[in-house]
């Protein structure tokens, strides 16, 4: 009698019982996927909510309790000459002045048209420095010869090297932070003549420790070893390129070398992502370093690279099914997305916008953060005639 009863409900609805329950099935699927999206859509909105009013309250207090400069200096890189004569003496001889010189230094010593101004280029801005020294001390003397270049070059050398000792002094005392080992010091103060997209990199370290620091006490952690975390976050950049390995592997092996606590070490080679976090301080860490380098002034960038950016960001949004079109705004912060209302309903517009933000994440390099907007609207159009 049941095999009868589906035959017959098999001839009415023109389809066989696999094909019914193929149906049954995909309807269900369909059913439960919309349902898990607008649950997903209130657990998220709930948590953005709460975690986002706290999150904000926390970091700009920190911000307002941090006054750091928008802009710092970068390294001079031409000195000035007291007349066109003193390039022919700084020449030399068939060239031995200029060839020792570049020889001691490792820096080019570029000599043209440009009057009264001569460049040096270099890929290392503490030899950089440390050549624009000796060449003012050289024009100043007025004595340029083999000789006296050696030793310039080595006065210059002791000053720069006391200048890095007091920069990192300074540092440590405007922290609030205990003395440091000689190494330590030696690699802090580096950083003074280091910049990372214009931002001088050892005024960036100290504004992460700072709002680090400030972070961890709102948080009820410990201020100090935030602060610390934070300062030293950079500190493999102040080795040169000679030295093999990411910064932040380079960080923590020179922290780890000098008996730096765990927790910091952590911080300094996790701020990238590359290892994972142990402790809350190194995602502090990472939220400041983000802060500071998104501040706005706080890093410069090329017209090329900049374009290049905002097309990128177009670009990972328009491939995407269902997008009409996306617009990159706010100088490449936020991308906003108009998608077609027939293709995609209000849930499924929530999932692309997290679809988006996750590829923009995996394929691009950034700092701070980028807010994606997808906006879905209906509209009724009619003609009078």
């Amino acid at each position: 009698m049941i095999q009868n009863q589906e035959r017959k409900l098999e001839e009415i609805a023109a389809m066989s019982s696999d094909e019914a329950k193929n149906i049954l099935m995909e309807n269900m699927f369909e059913k439960a996927r919309i349902d898990a999206q607008i649950k997903m859509k209130e657990i998220r909105d709930e948590a953005v909510l709460n975690a986002n009013r706290k999150a904000r309250e926390i970091v700009i207090d920190a911000i307002q309790r941090s006054a750091a400069d928008h802009t710092a200096e970068t390294t001079v890189t031409s000195v000035l000459l007291p007349n066109e004569q003193m390039k022919g003496r700084i020449i030399g001889r068939e060239g031995r002045n200029i060839r020792h010189f570049e020889t001691l230094t490792g820096v080019e010593l570029i000599v043209d048209d440009t009057p009264d101004t001569v460049v040096l280029s270099g890929f290392d801005p503490v030899r950089r420095e440390t050549a624009r020294l000796a060449l003012e001390k050289l024009i100043q003397d007025g004595r340029i010869h083999p000789a006296r270049i050696e030793e310039m070059i080595s006065k210059a050398s002791k000053e720069i090297e006391e200048t890095i000792m007091q920069a990192a002094q300074d540092a440590l005392m405007e922290l609030g932070l205990p003395p440091m080992p000689k190494e330590m010091l030696h690699f802090i103060g580096r950083l003074k003549y280091r910049t990372s997209y214009g931002q001088n990199v050892l005024k960036h370290s100290i504004e992460v420790g700072i709002l680090a620091g400030l972070m961890a006490s709102e948080l009820g952690l410990d201020g100090q070893m935030a602060k610390r975390a934070g300062f030293l976050h950079d500190l493999g950049k102040a080795n040169d390129r000679n030295v093999e390995g990411t910064h932040t592997a380079i960080g923590g092996e020179i922290a780890r070398r000098n008996k730096e606590h765990a927790i910091v070490v952590n911080a300094i080679e996790s701020h990238h992502n590359e290892v994972p976090m142990t402790h809350p301080i190194s995602a502090l860490v990472q939220a400041a370093d983000a802060i500071s380098g998104s501040r706005r002034g706080a890093r410069g960038q090329t017209l090329e690279s900049y374009i290049h950016r905002m097309e990128k960001l177009e670009e990972i949004s328009n491939g995407f099914t269902g997008v009409a079109k996306t617009y990159a705004i706010q100088a490449g912060r936020e991308v906003r997305v108009m998608v077609e209302q027939d293709k995609l309903n209000d849930y499924d517009s929530g999932l692309l916008a997290d679809e988006i933000a996750q590829k923009i994440q995996n394929e691009m390099t950034y700092p701070g953060q980028i807010k994606v907007t997808v906006i879905r609207e209906h509209r009724s159009v009619s003609y009078a005639k």
